[in-house]
């Protein structure tokens, strides 16, 4: 609010109120201290005075800050000498025109308010009409990214078949590209016989060994099958492959120089100690026949197969000096002792194997069956002469009794040893089983010996008393009375004595019949647990590797190479357990035909020692059965979890959901599919071999449900057209032809229904209802199939279908 001039009259001059003066923090008794500032300043003044000082003027102020009124004598004096409130009449001008100012700043406020809300409402219509349209484009946008994600997806997927293609082309071309390098190697072997003067630098150079010897071994393997192939089509034709004839000549001169020369420097290394060297050629001699000949040159150039002294040394020190007789008790301290420096020797052996060759196991089990074979053998061969049972050997060499005594220490003692080399390592040979053989002629004829030579001890012993009592007989001459009762005395408590010694015979015959009867159910058992555990071993390598999705690309590749890795351990431990049933099973086999027998041989005069050791065999064999079936309960899950590995890495979603691009579709079974079964033929070969009869039809009985199951399981994670249908049956059929070599009907039976099944991804929707009529069986499953099915809720299936489902339940 503006001021007024103090030197004009206040009446004649307008009240100017300013707009600004009602904004921000408004205060009306602000506004009206300024209004009447001016006119009453002496007021003020006044007010002032009479508020600080008590009692001026007459007038008291009292304790409640109240005023008191001045007496009447007071006010009449005062009235007389001014007007009692001049400025009145002032204040009366200023409180109009204040009242028609402020009118007048309403009118202009009601319509500057009036302006704004036409102005917002004419905004706010902009503003809708604007969000209206925005709203349209938006909606446009979503559309067009739809049809963008859409196409996206088509040309991804197109994309994906045309680089598996470029992919299968780009091998083909490496494929083709390497055939014409081979071919042209191939010409160079094609000359004349013998001449090998003109080959490829590359076949002379001693740093391209390894690729010279791929490539010789790759054009022998191509030339032979050619010849292989030719011979059937052009029987008698005198010209048929006649250069490829030359060629394989060629190869075959070329890859035996080639691998004399590797085997020369693998030997100046091993003389060197130069392990890396070694490696080196172990791994290029790999590829000659798997290696078996690199292998078997290095076993057989072990000092202790070929220095005669360590033969000699072992004689020695088991048997003692040429010519002195063998105690059991010495030889059973040379066994010990020499045994402990076999099993050294074999663990030094085994650390250079294992850093040497790419197949460690292998060796490891030529090693030790070449240690049992040659070494063992040849000091068991020194040691155990059989004796003849026409012509035993005299009581006063030790008769029978020393060659069961020494059969027995040489048996257990061996046993020892098998035991630390199954603890050092040997491979897939079966050590216990390579033991047994070694005493399996003198175990044959043992209930005999064992017989016999009671029989021997029982007529040494009667000889002995005959002697003893026709001493005493020439010794008293006639016999009275009283000397005959002091003999019939005497001969009493020698009787007594000898049937003590009888006793003692008995119980060291019958601790040798239980060493070599208890080692049977022992080994059976034994070999069957120990597959069992390389089958646990496996497994828990298998779920070492199980990662989720969310890794790094890096951590992935290193799981995937691991995963790898255990499934080859799975696949070598199915083998090695098939083996050890199979060895079960002949020893089974053996034990029930021979067993009564062998016990009935025996010198056990009652009944129930015969009783007992069956129930006791018959224990045993339940033993083995048991963890038989468990073994082959953990092959399944193997060969399962393989199978689920398999087609996890290698089911691609556009295997069954091939893009519409025009191309002709894929009739060949899906990688996926030919990788699980190429598996299941090379690791079942071992299952074929090993289970007979019933055994084996119920184990491939429960691989063949549970593969089902297991697909089943599998297909339900895609999505299907009727292109991937048509793959999908194929894969089926793949399938179908395999488990038929397993001749179990009802799996045979289930895989029939999954191809029937696999039409409901082929069919037209009109046609679904009718699909199933003859089979009602599968329409539990095909329910689930065909929620499967890419146009499941485009075609409104589910729908179309209540009625089938509701009169099928």
């Amino acid at each position: 609010m503006k001021e007024r001039s103090k030197s004009s009259s206040v009446s004649n001059l307008p009240l100017i109120l300013d707009i600004d003066d009602f904004k921000g923090e408004f205060s009306f008794d602000a506004l009206f201290g300024n209004l009447v500032n001016e006119l009453l300043p002496s007021f003020q003044e006044e007010e002032a005075d009479s508020a600080d000082g008590h009692g001026i003027g007459g007038t008291d102020v009292l304790p409640n800050g109240h005023v008191r009124a001045p007496s009447d004598a007071t006010k009449f004096a005062q009235g007389l000498s001014a007007p009692l409130f001049p400025e009145v009449d002032a204040l009366l001008s200023l409180f109009k025109d204040s009242c028609k100012e402020l009118v007048d700043l309403r009118k202009q406020i009601d319509g500057r308010l009036y302006n704004l809300k036409e102005e917002v409402s004419t905004q706010d219509a902009k503003h809708r009409k604007t969000l209206t349209e925005l709203e349209k484009g938006v909606d446009g946008l979503f559309d067009s990214f739809a049809r963008l994600d859409s196409r996206i997806s088509s040309v991804g997927q197109t994309a994906a078949k045309i680089g598996d293609h470029l992919q299968s082309a780009d091998a083909q071309r490496e494929t083709a590209s390497q055939t014409i390098e081979l071919i042209k190697y191939l010409m160079e072997f094609n000359s004349s016989p013998g001449d090998l003067m003109e080959l490829s630098p590359l076949f002379s150079d001693d740093s391209r060994v390894a690729e010279a010897a791929s490539i010789a071994q790759k054009l022998r393997s191509f030339a032979e099958e050619d010849i292989a192939r030719a011979v059937p089509s052009v029987v008698g034709s005198a010209t048929a492959s006649r250069g490829l004839e030359v060629a394989v000549a060629n190869l075959q001169e070329y890859c035996n120089e080639l691998e004399n020369r590797l085997l020369a420097r693998f030997d100046a290394a091993s003389q060197r100690r130069e392990l890396s060297t070694m490696s080196e050629c172990a791994k290029i001699l790999s590829q000659f026949n798997r290696g078996t000949s690199a292998m078997q040159h290095y076993v057989a150039t072990r000092p202790m197969f070929i220095d005669v002294e360590v033969m000699n040394s072992d004689t020695r020190l088991v048997l003692g000096n040429q010519g002195s007789q063998a105690s059991p008790s010495n030889v059973a301290r040379g066994l010990s002792s020499l045994y402990k420096e076999i099993t050294d020797t074999v663990r030094k052996e085994a650390a250079t194997i294992m850093a040497v060759f790419p197949s460690p196991n292998d060796v490891m089990s030529i090693l030790v069956q070449r240690v049992l074979e040659q070494r063992v053998t040849a000091l068991l061969d020194k040691l155990l002469v059989k004796p003849s049972l026409v012509n035993p050997p005299p009581m006063e060499e030790g008769g029978l009794l020393l060659y069961l005594r020494m059969l027995a220490v040489a048996y257990e003692k061996t046993q020892e040893l098998a035991r630390d080399l199954r603890a050092v390592g040997c491979g897939d040979s079966d050590v216990e089983g390579l033991t047994e053989s070694l005493f399996s002629a003198h175990k044959d004829e043992y209930p005999e010996h064992e017989q016999a030579s009671l029989g021997q001890l029982y007529q040494a012993k009667l000889e002995e008393l005959r002697a003893e009592s026709q001493k005493v007989s020439e010794s008293s001459g006639t016999i009275g009375r009283s000397k005959g009762a002091s003999v019939a005395s005497s001969y009493q408590q020698i009787s007594v004595a000898v049937v003590t010694e009888f006793v003692r015979w008995n119980e060291e015959a019958i601790s040798r019949c239980t060493l070599f009867s208890s080692q049977v159910s022992q080994y059976i058992t034994d070999g069957l647990e120990r597959a069992r555990d390389s089958l646990t071993e496996a497994a828990g390598l298998r779920e070492r590797f199980v990662l989720g999705t969310s890794v790094s690309r890096r951590v992935a590749a290193a799981a995937a190479s691991a995963a790898e890795a255990a499934a080859a351990a799975g696949e070598s431990s199915f083998r090695s357990f098939m083996v050890a049933v199979q060895r079960c099973g002949s020893s089974v086999a053996i034990v029930q035909q021979y067993f009564a027998n062998s016990i009935s041989r025996l010198l056990l005069p009652v009944d129930g020692a015969h009783a007992a050791s069956c129930e006791e065999m018959a224990t045993a064999m339940s033993t083995a059965e048991g963890a038989a079936y468990k073994g082959l309960q953990q092959c399944i899950e193997t060969v399962m979890a393989e199978v689920e590995r398999l087609l996890s890495a290698e089911q691609k979603a556009t295997d069954y959901r091939s893009p519409d691009d025009g191309m002709a579709p894929d009739h060949r079974p899906t990688n996926a599919c030919t990788r699980v079964v190429a598996y299941l033929s090379r690791v079942l070969e071992a299952a074929f071999t090993a289970l007979e009869g019933l055994n084996k039809q119920a184990f491939l009985t429960e691989l063949g449900n549970r593969l089902h199951k297991g697909l089943l399981n599998h297909w339900q994670k895609f999505t299907f057209n009727p292109s991937g249908g048509l793959r999908l049956k194929r894969d089926i059929t793949e399938y179908g032809e395999f488990v038929r070599s397993f001749n179990a009907p009802s799996v045979d039976e289930k895989f029939e229904l999954l191809g029937i099944l696999a039409n409901v991804f082929i069919v037209a929707p009109e046609s679904l209802s009718t699909l199933f009529e003859g089979t009602p069986s599968i329409r539990k499953d095909a329910q689930r199939f065909i929620q499967l099915r890419e146009d499941y809720k485009s075609a409104k299936l589910a729908s179309r279908l209540s009625s089938l489902w509701s009169s099928s339940s």
